[in-house]
């Protein structure tokens, strides 16, 4: 079995058939905001103490995140707690809405992503601002721009870490 499904292939199948779990790992904000209809939410944080639950679902299960790549994570844990019937949805919430799908609307707010850009450029104007009064403070720009260049490197994000803290 392919470990992916394209979205416009997941909507033929959940149109002919009934035993497809989606399971949407992304936070409970992003959920919030918008999901697809049916999908259960399981947040890629508390999936581990959940997964021995996924052992008796007899549903082929499908792993939705924004883009992929934590429903990469999450069918990877699953897959390591004995799970064979899992796919993730290609593109995720992204792709999905870009070829047609829909979605079910909620309160809307900012994504973790434009959470963090905001933060990262935040930090850097202020210590732009600063530095005019204080020269050494252009070093914090510096060093947060370098944080985004290792952010982008080894795909991880600290500020994205601290999104219980984040005001949206």
């Amino acid at each position: 079995m392919d470990t992916t499904v394209s979205a416009v292939e997941l909507r033929a199948r959940l149109a002919e058939r009934d035993d497809i779990r989606l399971v949407d790992v992304r936070t409970a904000a992003e959920f919030e905001t918008g999901h697809i209809p049916a999908s259960y939410h399981v947040p890629l944080d508390a999936l581990r103490e959940h997964r021995d639950e996924f052992r008796h679902v007899d549903a082929h299960v499908v792993l939705v995140c924004q883009s992929g790549n934590r429903a990469v994570q999450a069918a990877e844990r699953l897959t390591d707690a004995g799970l064979a019937n899992v796919q993730i949805l290609d593109g995720g919430i992204t792709r999905w809405l870009a070829t047609g799908g829909t979605i079910n609307r909620g309160r809307q707010r900012w994504s973790l992503e434009r959470q963090v850009r905001l933060t990262a450029g935040a930090i850097v104007l202020t210590s732009i601002l600063a530095s005019l009064a204080l020269p050494a403070a252009s070093a914090i720009a510096g060093g947060s721009c370098a944080g985004r260049v290792v952010a982008a490197l080894t795909d991880t994000c600290a500020i994205g870490n601290l999104r219980s803290r984040l005001p949206h």
